[in-house]
């Protein structure tokens, strides 16, 4: 049955035992792709590229998880180093295997090895795997954070607001800033470099609002103030834009960005500003290249 969204590791199960039971033996990765090949081509380009906070693909990790579970509980095998092959419990399954039938054999097995009774009432059925687990975790948090720093950019003085701002820009990679002077700075907070020797500029608007929303008339003596030396402008704002800011953007013979408050704390969260590293968390794997005999 074909589904719209990334398989969890549990549903790889039958792929993969159907995959191996036309092989003799497959190299782990090819057997990855050839799960991904016949049962899952028809999902977006977006999901099949889709990556967890470890870098790895989504979709080969899920089969990855799904090959290790199966390992665990003796469907497969690993006869050489990379390589995978069904084993005589595989191929005896006829009917498809469920997460709860894999978790009861590898509960029987870890409970065989160590001398003690099993009970299939202790049985924990869990259909995320350990690193779906950690996302979950890492995003909640990420979640959390963002939050607090658009509550935070809320209250802070405005014109500490536009400075945050062009210390973000700066940290993204454009050139040298210029605060405008606030006394007269006729819509324009700030001017970026695009380029070392300042040739191209960037007018930079920023707008520390509470509640009320970037409208049409902002967004007009924003295109306004601009000078006649560039046509590129980046409004932001810890609201949002109502339609008409977003229409009269869309449609300036200027180039103009509109940032509001979630894609501001994306930024920032992302270029580590306002924010710090509190820890940082090593996931390790078996190096199976060390066990190899040179």
């Amino acid at each position: 049955m074909m589904t719209s969204e990334i398989p969890k590791y549990n549903e790889t199960f039958n792929p993969i035992l159907d995959i191996l039971k036309n092989e003799i033996i497959i190299h782990r990765r090819e057997l990855i792709k050839k799960v991904i090949d016949k049962y899952y081509l028809h999902l977006s380009k977006e999901l099949l590229e889709e990556k967890i906070k470890s870098g790895d693909i989504l979709i080969e990790n899920r089969i990855a998880w799904g090959i290790s579970y199966l390992k665990q509980s003796e469907y497969l095998e690993y006869p050489k180093r990379g390589f995978v092959q069904i084993t005589s419990k595989g191929r005896e399954q006829k009917d498809l295997l469920t997460l709860k039938e894999v978790q009861h054999e590898i509960s029987k097995l870890n409970i065989y090895k160590n001398n003690k009774l099993y009970s299939s009432d202790e049985l924990e059925i869990q259909t995320s795997s350990p690193e779906d687990l950690i996302d979950e975790g890492f995003n909640k948090i990420e979640k959390e954070v963002k939050n607090e720093l658009l509550e935070k950019l809320k209250t802070i003085d405005p014109y500490y607001f536009e400075k945050v701002i062009l210390i973000l820009l700066k940290k993204m990679g454009y050139g040298d800033f210029v605060e405008t002077s606030k006394s007269a700075d006729g819509g324009i907070d700030g001017i970026i470099n695009e380029d070392k020797l300042g040739l191209d500029k960037i007018y930079i608007q920023a707008k520390r609002f509470t509640e009320n929303k970037v409208r049409e008339k902002d967004i007009r003596n924003f295109i306004g103030a601009m000078s006649g030396d560039t046509n590129k402008g980046v409004f932001v704002t810890t609201s949002i834009f109502d339609k008409g800011a977003e229409e009269k953007a869309k449609n300036a013979h200027h180039k103009i960005i509109l940032l509001d408050g979630n894609k501001l704390v994306d930024l920032m969260h992302e270029f580590n500003v306002g924010i710090q590293i509190k820890s940082v968390y090593e996931v390790k794997q078996l190096d199976e290249d060390f066990f190899v005999e040179q």
